[in-house]
């Protein structure tokens, strides 16, 4: 249970901040700036709930919200090996996996791609495209702080991974099932 009383600690402003094992970190850390952009495109996600109906796709956008708190938590509190006083929360391969199935289910109402899509149509599928965007820099610092030879779980880039494709799909839904999809015609311009 999370309990906080006050606010502001005044901890960060020299621009550090404590991870969530406790350890301090610049606020430009690779590991604060993956969890950084993670809550980005936990708040994207939150504008594109503003913009819908009720119904599926919402329902499944705010559980989305939730785990991606949970990929937070994960990434703000690096596994070293080291024996913890309390279990940290690990996203697990089972949320991708129910990712995919939401993929799946979504993409099942919606005729093939014979273009590539322009982010725009309808606000809340402009909305999740801008969240798609973000989800793909939050997998990208994720990568990049793996490549650095910190911790970072697969399962983490794995869900960020189907994140990105989820709000694609999801984009689509919300642009009329994509009926309403802005398609990108090559060249059209010149």
């Amino acid at each position: 249970m999370v309990r906080l009383t006050k606010i502001y600690t005044r901890t960060g402003d020299k621009g550090t901040t404590r991870l969530g094992d406790m350890s301090e970190a610049a606020k430009h850390d690779p590991r604060v700036e993956a969890y950084g952009t993670v809550d980005e495109a936990n708040a994207s996600i939150g504008l594109a709930i503003a913009a819908l109906e009720d119904g599926a796709l919402k329902d499944t956008l705010l559980r989305i919200q939730n785990e991606l708190f949970d990929l937070g938590a994960d990434l703000c509190v690096p596994d070293r090996g080291q024996k913890l006083e309390w279990e940290p929360l690990r996203v697990t391969p089972q949320q991708a996996t129910r990712l995919e199935t939401d993929i799946d289910t979504f993409n099942a109402k919606l005729s093939p791609l014979e273009s590539f899509i322009l982010p725009g149509g309808t606000e809340a599928a402009a909305r999740l495209h801008l969240a798609r965007t973000i989800a793909r820099r939050a997998e990208r610092r994720a990568v990049e702080l793996k490549d650095l030879g910190e911790p970072v779980s697969d399962a983490v880039i794995i869900y960020l991974n189907r994140l990105s494709d989820f709000l694609f799909v999801a984009a689509r839904i919300a642009n009329d099932e994509g009926r309403a999809d802005v398609l990108w015609v090559p060249g059209k311009t010149r």
